[in-house]
This record gives C-alpha cells, sequence and structure tokens, in this order.
C-alpha cells in the first residue's frame, strides 16, 4: 500500500500539483502506520510526518490484542503475519526497526486508553527517536482512546499539528 502512496505523491509533482520540497505524510491508526513507514521506507520523499495513534512495530501490536478480539486477531494473523511464526517478517514491515532511515521531523499523537493501538506503540518510537536525537513531538493524550473525542483535545491536538505542518512545510499557522 505504501507503493499506492509514492505513486501518488510522484504523480502530484509530476503533474504540477505539489512541490516535492514540502510534501509532508499524515494519517491515524492504519494512517499513523503509513505515516511512519513514510518516515521509514522513503525518506526522501516527505519532508515531515504526522502520525496519530499508528502502531510502530506489528510485532508488540498484533501481540496486544486482548483476548475478546478474537476474531479480529486471526484476520490480522492471515492479512498482516503472526509474530510467533513470521517475526522476523514482521519486524522488516515495522517503522521501530528501521528507525536509523528516519531524516525527517515526526509528530506523533497518541491515546492513553487505546484499546487497539496501546500507548506503548508511540512510546517505544519516541523513545527511539529520543536516544538518537531524532526531531520530533510527542503528544499524549490521558483522556483519550483510539483517536480523540474531546473537543479541548481535538483543538490542542490541531493546533500543534498546524503550527509543525508550518514550520516544516512552510506557510503560516494562527
Amino acid at each position: 500500500m505504501h507503493n499506492d502512496l509514492v505513486d501518488a505523491v510522484e504523480w502530484a509533482v509530476q503533474m504540477g500539483y505539489a512541490n516535492p520540497d514540502r510534501v509532508a505524510i499524515y494519517g491515524a491508526s492504519y494512517g499513523g502506520y503509513a505515516a511512519l513507514v513514510g518516515a521509514t521506507f522513503t525518506p526522501e520523499l516527505f519532508c515531515c510526518a504526522v502520525d496519530v495513534v499508528g502502531p510502530s512495530n506489528l510485532v508488540t501490536f498484533i501481540r496486544s490484542i486482548p483476548p475478546y478480539w478474537a476474531p479480529m486477531l486471526a484476520i490480522l494473523h492471515k492479512r498482516v503475519g503472526n509474530p510467533d511464526l513470521e517475526e522476523a517478517f514482521l519486524q522488516s514491515r515495522s517503522p521501530l526497526y528501521l528507525i536509523d532511515k528516519i531524516q525527517i521531523p515526526l509528530l506523533i499523537a497518541q491515546g492513553a486508553n487505546d484499546p487497539r493501538v496501546k500507548q506503548s506503540e508511540s512510546e517505544q518510537i519516541v523513545d527511539a527517536l529520543r536516544t538518537r536525537g531524532l526531531e520530533h513531538e510527542y503528544l499524549l493524550f490521558p483522556d483519550e482512546g483510539h483517536g480523540f473525542a474531546k473537543p479541548e483535545n481535538r483543538l490542542r491536538f490541531y493546533e500543534a499539528a498546524e503550527r509543525f505542518l508550518a514550520r516544516h512545510l512552510g506557510g503560516a499557522s494562527a
């Protein structure tokens, strides 16, 4: 799926719709994972990335699926991989294991009560970014889950995202 995103960026640049020096990648949940993949698999394509509740490590993400989500776990094992049988494969597709390829700033936002993508998914990559001295911002919302339901938290996130994108893409923010 990342190849489709790369193709779309290349098309938009080729058509003159996008400036190749000012392309960001931004997403939530799977889109957050896609933003982290963009920052690690094709860091030269993007000038910054915004990850909202995205998994950084497919092994720990899949292993954290609660027992009452057994049907979802079976689907993930089939579509993504089984960490008990394909750990190396899943690591090769996990942004956390490609942290050394990151060359762009990241904004990472997470809800502490997320039942789908645990806080530890963001904490792992933030710790790795900190250890390597890579530019990043981390927003943790202690009263949110898989996304931001409370208006004050949405506003806080979007204000931070607007400042982050303005700083790295150019332009103004309020």
